[in-house]
Order: structure tokens, then C-alpha cells, then sequence
């Protein structure tokens, strides 16, 4: 009697198990594309667009557009004098708004950056003009008092339990209450021009040699890590970039690095504040994407059950991300007042806030955490410093500046969440 071989029976005997079939091994999408050369690399663009993993091309397509039609309109605003102008004058909102992007990262939000950045101006200023403190140690006073502030908000929002929007709101209000307490009833401090405040803002190295010599360590130094990654990454076994996908992205950095250097030398030369910005960035950057600790920041802010569950001690990530934006809050309050050469009842006030968290948000920093970097603010202080540059040329009212500015922060806003919906919907948030 023969037996069906659809049957349930089998002719094997008890207690056998049946070959598993040949496992198919996971293939990573990204060494597809790199197998497929220029055709792959447009087909994952194309992709990602679909997917509405935008990242940093909406803004720089924005900068482009701006630029471009206030140069049309006023060759004043390509000129040389007026770029390495706006190269200084972001430095400080900038600062602000990486402190801003840590907070970002965790779906959370700081009001209290701009009263902070006043109040630690305020404290330099008086500790070493008014009480005759040496300026490098008022210096330093200044912004441990800003991690201490940020120290502060995190106890209260990881450890407490209070919003964060709350506590910031809260503390908005307190430290600038503390401001004008400790500038007393002249309400301003002027710091003199030989000051080391003023210095770290003003200085300039007019020699040609100083900015390329900056600009050829910068791509050096980017082509080693980016080589030294893929050795990593090649000897571990997982997906790394090719020497001709490197090369291709060394030549469009320097490109960018060497006309920068180019059109800051037509002026006067590098700025010192751009030269401590750019490398804030870098260290902070690697910070962020090359440690434990940032990897712990995007984890909590992507999914705080699972970050739990992974062992991230989320109340110690959360104190020292506000921890972080408190000490960027008062470094850059130290650069704004460098500025101006003064510490007043306003510091820190006017559209300040506003500025350094629309310039966070508009260089593509999630609104919603997880996702974002530390160049966001570098793009996004670009962008509002240009629109703010170029108005002033046209000689816009502020009026029409604000309204101009908060329209742009919402339609960078719009594009997040629309990038956000199409990842959901693609399967890749």
C-alpha cells in the first residue's frame, strides 16, 4: 500500500527532524547600491525622496533660493564684506541653537535658552568689569553657571516629573528675573573693546594663508576620519563606503571649504567666532554620531520605552542633554555680548528665542526627536541670518521681518511633518 505523499504521515523515522531549508542571507541595501555605481545611488535618491527622507536638502535648496534673490535684488548682499559680515553674526545665535538641537533630539523643547544666555553675559560683565575679577575666571564662572541652569531644569524634568515645557517656561522667567537683579539699576554694562569677550568676537586673521590653511586641516582631516571609518567598518564586516564615494564627497567639501576661504579673504580674512563655531560643531558632531553617549540621545528620543528596555539611564541622558543646552546657552549669550561690547536689561530678549529655535527647526532638526544634527544649526542660523541680512539691505521694517521669519518657520515645520507621514507610511519611522 502505497502512501499519498500529501498525507501528514512520513516515512521518516521518530524523532528525526527535516533539514532546514538553505537559509538566505541578508543582504544590506546600501552595498546594493554602491554595486550598481551612479544608476544605484540616483535609484536610492529617488527613494529616499519618495520616502520623504529629506534631510538637509530642503534648507540648502531654500539657502540657494534666498540667496539668490536677494543678490539679484541688491548686489550689496553677495558681496564679500556682507558674507563674512553674516559669518560673525550667526555665530552667536548658533551657539543657542545647538544647545537647542540636543534638546530637539529628545522631542522636547527649551524656552529658557535666550533669558540664560542674558543672565550669563550679565555675570561676566559684572564679575569683571564692575568687581574687577580676572576675565578668564569670570569667563569660566559665566558658563559653569549655564550648566549649572540646564543641570537644573534636567533635575526638575527627569527626576521631578515636570514638563519639560514647563520647567524652561518657568525658568524663562526666573533667570531673567536674576538678570536684572544682578545688572542692578544702571541696567547696562559696557565691556570694554580689549576685553577677552569682546576679542573672541572681533578678532580677525587677516592673513590669505591663515583661512586656507584652515580649510585644507578641515578636508584633511575629514578625509582621514571618513577612511579610518571605512577601515573600521570594512574589518567588522558591515557596510562602509567605497574610496570613490569618499574622494566624491572630500572634493565637495573642499570645494565648499576653499571658496569660503576665498570670499572670506576678499573681505579681511578668517573670524576667529567662525573658527571656534566650525569646531564646537565638529567636536559635538562626532559627540553625537560616533559615541555611546549620542547614540544613547537619538535611542531616548526615538523611543524612550525601548531605550529603557535597552538599559539607557534616560534620567541621566535627559539631565545632561539640558545640561548641554544650558553651557551652548551661555556661551553664545558670551558671543552676543561680545557683539555689542555690552550687558543690558535686553540681552537675551527681542526674537532671540525665537531666532535660535527656528534656526534649529529650519536646518532640519525633528520637531518630534530622533532625528536631527548639530549642522542643523549651522543651516538653519544661515538661513535666518541671510533673510535678516538681506531685508535690512532692502530696507524691510521688522514688522514685516518677523512675519517673513515665522512663515518660514512653519513652512520648515509643514515639511517635517510631511517627511514624517511619508516615512510612516514608506515603514521607515
Amino acid at each position: 500500500m502505497s502512501r499519498d505523499p500529501n498525507a501528514g504521515g512520513s516515512d521518516r523515522p521518530r524523532g528525526t527532524t527535516s533539514p532546514a531549508p538553505d537559509a538566505v542571507p541578508a543582504v544590506d541595501s546600501r552595498l546594493i547600491v554602491r554595486e550598481e555605481g551612479v544608476r544605484g545611488y540616483v535609484n536610492e535618491f529617488r527613494r529616499k525622496m519618495r520616502s520623504g527622507e529629506l534631510g538637509s536638502l530642503p534648507v540648502v535648496v531654500a539657502l540657494i533660493i534666498i540667496w539668490t534673490v536677494f543678490g539679484s535684488l541688491n548686489s550689496t548682499f553677495l558681496s564679500a564684506q556682507n558674507l563674512s559680515d553674516l559669518s560673525q553674526q550667526i555665530v552667536g545665535t548658533g551657539m543657542i541653537a545647538v544647545g537647542i538641537v540636543f534638546v530637539l533630539l529628545l522631542g522636547e523643547i527649551d524656552l529658557s535658552v535666550g533669558s540664560v544666555s542674558g543672565l550669563c553675559a550679565a555675570v561676566f560683565a559684572v564679575l569683571n568689569v564692575l568687581n574687577g575679577m580676572n576675565q578668564w575666571l569670570a569667563l569660566l564662572v559665566a558658563i559653569a553657571g549655564g550648566a549649572a541652569v540646564g543641570l537644573i531644569h534636567g533635575f526638575f524634568f527627569a527626576k521631578v516629573g515636570v514638563p519639560a515645557f514647563v520647567v524652561t517656561l518657568a525658568g524663562n522667567l526666573f533667570w531673567n528675573g536674576l538678570m536684572l537683579q544682578v545688572l542692578g539699576a544702571n541696567g547696562t554694562v559696557n565691556i570694554p573693546s580689549d576685553s577677552i569677550v569682546a576679542k573672541l568676537y572681533s578678532t580677525i586673521f587677516h592673513s590669505a594663508a591663515t583661512a586656507y590653511i584652515v580649510a585644507g586641516v578641515g578636508v584633511g582631516l575629514f578625509l582621514l576620519a571618513s577612511l579610518l571609518d571605512a577601515k573600521r567598518r570594512q574589518a567588522a564586516r558591515v557596510p562602509f563606503r567605497p574610496v570613490g564615494e569618499i574622494v566624491l564627497r572630500t572634493v565637495v567639501i573642499a570645494a565648499i571649504a576653499f571658496v569660503t576661504a576665498y570670499i572670506l579673504n576678499q573681505y579681511q580674512g578668517l573670524p576667529l567666532a567662525l573658527l571656534i563655531f566650525l569646531i564646537l560643531l565638529v567636536v559635538l558632531d562626532f559627540v553625537l554620531r560616533r559615541t555611546g553617549y549620542g547614540r544613547q540621545i537619538f535611542a531616548v528620543g526615538g523611543n524612550i520605552e525601548g531605550a529603557r528596555r535597552a538599559g539607557i539611564s534616560v534620567p541621566f541622558v535627559r539631565m545632561s542633554v539640558f545640561t548641554i543646552a544650558g553651557t551652548m546657552a551661555a556661551i553664545g549669550g558670551i558671543f552676543l555680548a561680545g557683539q555689542i561690547q555690552s550687558a543690558s536689561q535686553t540681552s537675551g530678549g527681542g526674537n532671540l528665542l525665537m531666532n535660535v529655535i527656528a534656526a534649529a527647526v529650519i536646518g532640519g532638526t525633528s520637531l518630534f526627536g530622533g532625528r536631527g544634527s548639530v549642522w542643523s544649526a549651522l543651516l538653519g542660523a544661515l538661513v535666518i541670518g541671510s533673510i535678516q541680512s538681506g531685508m535690512n539691505i532692502m530696507g524691510v521694517s521688522n514688522a514685516v521681518q518677523f512675519m517673513i521669519t515665522g512663515a518660514v518657520l512653519l513652512a520648515a515645520v509643514v515639511v517635517d511633518s510631511l517627511s514624517r507621514r511619508s516615512q510612516k507610511a514608506a515603514g521607515r519611522a
